[in-house]
Parts: C-alpha cells; structure tokens; sequence
C-alpha cells in the first residue's frame, strides 16, 4: 500500500511521516471541527500528510458508567462533516461486524482495536467494505505476528493496510514501545506508532486509565528516528475534561512545537 491508496491525502510525495490525530471520541460537532482546523492549520503549514481520527462511540470501557458516545448516527455524521469540510481522510475504530458496513459509509479508513485484531471476521467484514483498514497491534502479540492479521486483509481482496503499533503491556498497569518491532513490522505493511496509547496506564484500581503525557515527545522522537511511516496521538483543547483517556492525550496547543521538532528530525533521517 502507498500514501496515495487514501482518499484526499495531501503532501504525499513531501517525504514526511503521515498523521492520524483527533479527539479520542467524538463529544460533539464543534469540537470535532475545531481540532481539526487547528490540526490541519499546523499540518497544511508543514506538509504533513493528515488523516483526522476520532471515535465514534467506544466499546472497550472498564466500568460501566464511562462515556462510550454521544450516539452511532450522530457521531459518524460528524465524522463525515470533518472529512468533507477540510478535505481531509477520517479513520475510526470498529468493534463489530455490523459496525464496518455502517461506518465505511461516512469514513475513509477503518480502524481495528488492538484487543481485537485476532478477530477474524471483523477484519475481514472491514477488509471487504474497500476502505484503508489500520491494524492496531494487540498489546500480548510479537511484531510478527501481526503479518497474519495484514494477510487476512489482503486474502479478502483488499491490499490497503496498515499496521499501527500501540506498545506492548509490560506488567499489569504499564505500556512500552519495543522500536525493534517497527521494521519488522515495515516488512508487512506501512506501520504507525501510536504514540499517545504507548503512554497509557491501564488496569487502574479506579476504573479510569492512566498515562505519562509528559513522554509524548520522547517517544515520538524516537519512532520517528527508527523510521516509522506514521504517527499517531490523540489530542484535545483541555485533556482534564476529555471525555475518554484524557490522560494521555497531548493538549492541543503543544501540536505545532512537536511537530516542527520530529519534521525536522525526519528531515535528518531522510539525508542519509
């Protein structure tokens, strides 16, 4: 798969990383467009190539009364709003097989939840919709694995992956990114790093997960060091009242500092 296989990419051929950044859910349309012109502001500025990522309703919750959404129909409508207002490609997880047919009508690229990657038939049902379908790489799986959940997708006659890596669980309330698995993970399709999710901190007694935001840039430094084809991070005007994994999200005002920074170290990396 290239860049150019995603519908209304902009500044493919720049030689820079991609971005998939958003909100973690959708909470509402305002919001939504507002990130997104702030994103596409910086990223236009940059001539990174920009795919707008937001939740339209989330499934893999710890207790019951957290947020999971504002409603489907409601939030895919936005979704469809950003896309076509900024011109820009939209990617949101699925969690059923129901769910690809339904979003693969507002969204460009259809994500696959790390904890649900082995799931056969719903990578296929997204597989077969014809959209970008980004793998998240299951906290308990090696890279190499993850060259079998890309060849269910190209076995349902689609060859547009990507792999998108969101660290590995290291104990139980932990996360880290093992940067070996990037090239070993190239060798099956584009691979992301998910910089944000690296950070978190599940499994917390509270029911409400945790993070280091603060490691936002470290990590992002280092994948784009290592090569990696994209980033991804979730971000938010004010992530102490996001309504989902506002601890790990990157404020939105410190967007344009990293990534001027990590354009800059990937313009180093491309002149050897």
């Amino acid at each position: 798969m290239n860049l150019n296989q995603i519908p209304r990419i902009h500044y493919s051929e720049s030689g820079n990383f991609f971005l998939l950044a958003g909100p973690c859910a959708i909470e509402g349309e305002e919001m939504a467009l507002k990130i997104a012109e702030r994103v596409k502001s910086v990223t236009d500025e940059l001539e990174i190539p920009y795919v707008f990522k937001g939740s339209f309703k989330k499934a893999n919750r710890s207790r019951i009364d957290s947020f999971t959404g504002i409603g489907d129909e409601k939030a895919l409508k936005i979704l469809r709003k950003v896309g076509d207002t900024f011109d820009i490609p939209v990617v949101t997880d699925i969690h059923t097989e129901d769910d690809a047919h339904r979003a693969a009508e507002f969204v460009d690229v259809l994500q696959i939840p790390a904890f649900l990657v082995r799931q056969t038939d719903l990578v296929v049902a997204a597989a077969r919709t014809g959209k970008v379908v980004n793998l998240k790489k299951g906290q308990f799986m090696s890279p190499e694995a993850m060259k079998h959940a890309v060849k269910k997708v190209h076995d349902s006659g689609n060859e547009k992956a990507l792999i998108t890596d969101r660290g590995t669980m290291f104990g139980y309330q932990d996360m880290i990114v093992d940067f070996r698995g990037i090239p070993i993970m190239q060798q099956y399709a584009p691979t992301v790093l998910d910089v944000t999710h690296s950070l978190q901190q599940p499994n917390q007694s509270s029911g409400v997960t945790g993070g280091k935001p603060e490691l936002i840039e470290t990590i992002a430094k280092a994948g784009i060091a290592v090569g990696v084809d994209g980033i991804f991070l979730e971000t938010h005007h004010d992530p102490s009242i996001a309504k989902s994994d506002g601890a790990n999200m990157l404020k939105l005002d410190y967007l344009r500092n990293l990534l001027t920074k990590l354009v800059a170290i990937r313009k180093t990396i491309n002149a050897f």
